[in-house]
């Protein structure tokens, strides 16, 4: 990473960490994050986990427990009530997460006269009673990625709308293919892409919106489950992801949080695509390819 890009960059995430810990009590949202640090808010969960190690969610959870870990010590506070500050509705559920994170149970750990055993993060990123940290490190390097940016013209596409868990698409592919073959719109190699306009790590497995997508050269008008959009042309950041698409989400983060910055370049807030360069009926899951295109900001 370019050693200004690197500061500008770590600055920005660094006023949102810091943001973070003075605001633990709070509903924090991904926009307001975003505005705090001015990324995109659209792809901001990514670029979080890419440059932190670990997503918004579990770092907000990991720093609500290790506060209830300091009070636990320092204070005599119920530990329901701590519980409660932590984000648990239950002493339970507190209970078990409070275990799984120290190795004991909040009662227990409470008795217990040793130091505060706080586990080992990437980013070096603890609860600090003071406000925040003063620096992060920066876990992921670019080699873990394998990419370059790309100019494309713009792509009109035919398109079914699924909404739902992302590994449930394959009807909606069917669908579209079956829409498309008599229309003589899929030649011998089809350029399919999915449209993706939603974070699975952030957004409800339900409410996953995905559009299945066939490029087309001809004019076409839309009809009934099938619709017609373009995909903006422009600078991309393409990462190519090698393996299950259940591990895509890892490529996105070094592509977001490491690569780009690493070029100096800002994501747009318009939705990433991926084209599936084989297909996942007739190939193991180690072997896929799958092409991420990430849309960048015009250079100034």
């Amino acid at each position: 990473m370019r050693p200004q890009t690197e500061k500008n960059y770590k600055q920005r995430m660094l006023r949102v960490l810091v943001h973070i810990q003075q605001h633990l009590d709070e509903a924090l949202s991904l926009e307001e994050l975003a505005g705090i640090a001015h990324f995109s808010p659209y792809h901001f969960h990514r670029i979080f986990q890419g440059m932190v190690g670990e997503s918004l969610m579990a770092h907000v959870r990991r720093l609500r427990l290790e506060r209830a870990a300091l009070r636990l010590k320092h204070s005599d506070q119920p530990v329901t009530r701590l519980a409660f500050e932590a984000g648990y509705e239950t002493h339970e559920a507190f209970a078990r997460a409070f275990r799984a994170m120290f190795g004991e149970s909040p009662s227990g750990f409470r008795e217990i006269h040793q130091p505060l055993p706080m586990p080992e993060v990437a980013s070096g990123v603890h609860y600090a009673p003071d406000g925040g940290p003063a620096d992060f490190t920066t876990p992921m390097g670019e080699r873990t990625v394998e990419a370059s940016i790309k100019k494309i013209d713009e792509m009109k596409v035919a398109f079914i709308r699924h909404v739902g868990p992302y590994n449930e698409v394959g009807p909606t592919w069917e669908k579209l293919c079956k829409w498309a073959g008599p229309r003589r719109l899929i030649g011998w190699r089809p350029k399919l892409l999915g449209l993706c306009h939603d974070d699975p790590s952030v957004t409800p497995p339900d409410k996953l919106r995905y559009d299945a997508c066939l490029v087309v050269k001809k004019d076409i008008e839309p009809e009934g489950e099938v619709g017609v959009q373009a995909i903006a042309g422009g600078d991309y950041a393409v990462a190519i992801h090698r393996g299950p698409y259940e591990r895509l989400g890892e490529t996105y983060a070094a592509l977001c949080g490491q690569w780009i910055p690493g070029r100096g370049r800002e994501i747009s807030s318009a939705p990433s695509f991926e084209i599936y360069k084989n297909n996942p009926q007739h190939t193991k899951p180690e072997k896929l390819v799958t092409e991420i295109y990430v849309p960048l900001e015009p250079q100034s």
